[in-house]
């Protein structure tokens, strides 16, 4: 069935996971993935296509080929976090599974991820190990085995640091506690993504799922990775890796998301030690050649700068029994020195990264 979203349907999932796929110009993918999504062996599942405003045949394609799913349709695309801003609250379910459009599932990745979440109330989101669909025995760039941040906000992940990205050989087949859970494919609370606010759409694309997990861990909840789920990401199918645009919403989505959730005692020294490392770091590109990189560094902060005082009211302030610092999967150290400076690459080789290790256990 067809739905418009400018109509504020209200799709009542009776199953127990509403699985969303988000797509946007991605008819070839659908075509290529939706059979596996399908497949799904867990059997109490529905699944809603979100078409992101495409501009290709993807809506004549669902009709004629996938009459029986249900679309939700948006006139006009505003950006990943959008897609999912506007279609969530028209959909009412116990779980929801955020997907991709370029993600391979085999048969059995969901109920992994479904088990987990039963077995701990307090569990608010996981996701599953993620590899590289091209390069189907290395972890994938957009989340691998699990998502961290270091002492000054920089995102990170079990198997792949910066552009680093590691072959998977089984060294963190552990499930453990992880800060984030990556935006191409995760399970949390449908409830739980609502009472703290759901995606922040200024976001547009990038972080905007660490956003949304540190105010989940700020509520109480834990994130984990289950590594007993594998699914297969292509990754860069919208805004390419490396490209101008990816780096701009990178460096401004962190200054804003450190911004609504840090605490005031850590944001106000952190904030302007990251300034200083974001520039050494175009400095570092534009000597390198990339003239491009640094110039969307450097928008990324002016367009930041502009707008701080939007950035500020927007500060969640449920605060957590846990100091931030200490939550699982906060690194107490700077990625930036070991992995620029010392030359580690690997997440396993980080010093002290054994205190995060032994919180691993077995779900």
């Amino acid at each position: 069935m067809i739905y418009k979203c400018r109509d504020n349907p209200r799709i009542r999932v009776k199953e127990k996971v509403a699985i969303v796929l988000l797509s946007y110009n991605s008819r070839v993918y659908l075509e290529q993935f939706l059979p596996f999504v399908l497949q799904t062996r867990y059997p109490d599942f529905r699944l809603i296509v979100v078409d992101n405003a495409s501009t290709d045949d993807t809506a004549a394609f669902l009709t004629e080929h996938y009459p029986q799913i249900d679309v939700i349709q948006i006139d006009v695309n505003r950006g990943f976090t959008n897609g999912f801003v506007k279609s969530l609250p028209c959909i009412e379910a116990e779980y929801y599974a955020l997907l991709t459009s370029d993600v391979e599932l085999p048969p059995d990745w969901l109920d992994p991820l479904v088990k987990a979440m039963d077995a701990d109330p307090w569990l608010g989101a996981c996701q599953p190990k993620i590899k590289a669909y091209r390069e189907r025995d290395a972890f994938e760039y957009a989340g691998a085995a699990g998502g961290y941040l270091d002492i000054f906000s920089y995102p990170f992940c079990r198997g792949r640091i910066f552009d680093h990205v590691e072959k998977d050989k089984g060294q963190y087949d552990r499930s453990a506690e992880i800060f984030w859970a990556s935006g191409a494919v995760f399970l949390l609370r449908a409830e739980l993504y609502h009472r703290v606010g759901g995606f922040d759409n200024d976001f547009f694309a990038h972080m905007e799922e660490i956003d949304l997990c540190w105010r989940i861990r700020r509520a109480g909840y834990g994130i984990r990775v289950i590594p007993d789920s594998v699914v297969y990401h292509v990754g860069g199918s919208v805004i390419l890796y490396g490209s101008p645009e990816k780096v701009y919403y990178n460096y401004r989505n962190n200054l804003i998301m450190m911004t609504k959730n840090l605490p005031d005692a850590s944001l106000i020294w952190i904030l302007p030690l990251r300034l200083l490392l974001d520039l050494v770091s175009g400095l570092y590109t534009l000597l390198k050649g990339h003239s491009g990189d640094c110039a969307a560094m450097l928008r990324a902060h002016r367009d930041y700068w502009c707008h701080w005082r939007k950035w500020l009211n927007k500060r969640y302030f449920e605060e957590s029994e846990i100091p931030w610092h200490r939550m699982p999967g906060v690194y107490r150290k700077s990625v930036v020195w070991q992995f620029f400076v010392r030359g580690i690459k690997t997440f396993s080789e980080l010093p002290a990264i054994g205190r995060a290790g032994e919180q691993e256990s077995t779900p």
